[in-house]
């Protein structure tokens, strides 16, 4: 029986095959390798990363700690010790001298206090025109005054500019004069807007507010009687009253004396008395114009 040997294009196509398996099989190895997930880190550097975190969280921890801690009790004294101390502040020596030096000063702040309260209510009251100024004090500044004498008494109202009346008490303050109001602003069940008023008249700095505000040594008058008596029914009006216009009520009538002249004119307080002086009260206002002019 005769051996049939494999042709040449048979071991060819036997060969091709095998170099395609073997293809096949190396490809299929490096798409497994490829789909493989890659493996952990080594174990030692995290372990080594954790060790230092515990490191650093125990070092914050007993910082906290140290500074956070401090006695929280007194310390406990042996009993001798103790007792030692609480003879020594039984045994104290008084010190008279200082006891009343001490007493002397609180005597003396409470002296202090005192006074300044009535300075302070006394200086509110005047600036609310709830009481007259010092007018001793205001007679030694303007100079001496005539046995007889004439106070300038200027008539005005509260619907005249407040601007005007600054300047009227400004001249009055010079001549040693009196403001006179006819009624009270608001009427007389309110006394607010009058202390107000007055309060801007009276102050030399229009800016300033409050009780400490330095104010003019004007006398400043509600009095209708005066009004009443000088037949004023128009302001502003000014008016030489003998004696004291500032009198109460009670201490007056409408036989005391009053004014020879009245004057009427939104003038200044110098041409108020010329119109005066020209109209025969040259010795009334003699005194008073020495005084505005600071003669």
């Amino acid at each position: 029986m005769p051996i049939c040997r494999p042709s040449a294009s048979s071991a060819v196509r036997a060969s091709t095959a095998l170099l395609a398996l073997g293809f096949a099989a190396s490809f299929a190895a490096s798409v497994a390798a490829q789909e493989t997930p890659p493996s952990p880190p080594q174990t030692g550097t995290r372990a080594q990363g954790d060790t230092a975190m515990e490191r650093l969280k125990g070092t914050v921890a007993r910082r906290k700690a140290d500074s956070t801690s401090g006695p929280t009790a007194l310390p406990e004294l042996p009993e001798a010790e103790r007792r030692r101390a609480f003879e020594g502040l039984r045994k104290r020596a008084p010190s008279p001298a200082m006891e009343a030096r001490a007493r002397a000063g609180v005597e003396a702040g409470r002296d202090a206090l005192a006074a300044q309260r009535e300075a302070m209510a006394k200086r509110l009251a005047q600036a609310l025109g709830l009481e007259a100024p010092d007018m001793a004090a205001v007679a030694d500044a303007a100079g001496p005054k005539a046995a007889t004498a004439w106070v300038p008494v200027l008539f005005v109202s509260s619907s005249m500019p407040v601007t005007t009346l600054r300047t009227y008490a400004a001249q009055l303050e010079k001549a040693g004069g009196v403001i006179a109001f006819r009624g009270m602003l608001g009427g007389l069940g309110h006394v607010g807007p009058m202390a107000k008023l007055s309060a801007e008249v009276l102050r030399l700095d229009p800016g300033c507010e409050g009780p400490a505000c330095a104010m003019r040594n004007v006398q400043l008058i509600v009095d209708p009687l005066v009004f009443r008596q000088h037949g004023v029914n128009a302001v502003p009006a000014l008016a030489m009253v003998p004696g004291d216009p500032t009198q109460p009520y009670c201490e007056r009538d409408d036989a005391s004396p009053v004014a020879t002249h009245v004057i009427y004119g939104d003038a200044a307080l110098s041409g108020l008395l010329d119109e005066y002086a020209r109209l025969g009260g040259k010795q009334e206002v003699e005194g008073v114009q020495a005084r505005l002019e600071g003669r």
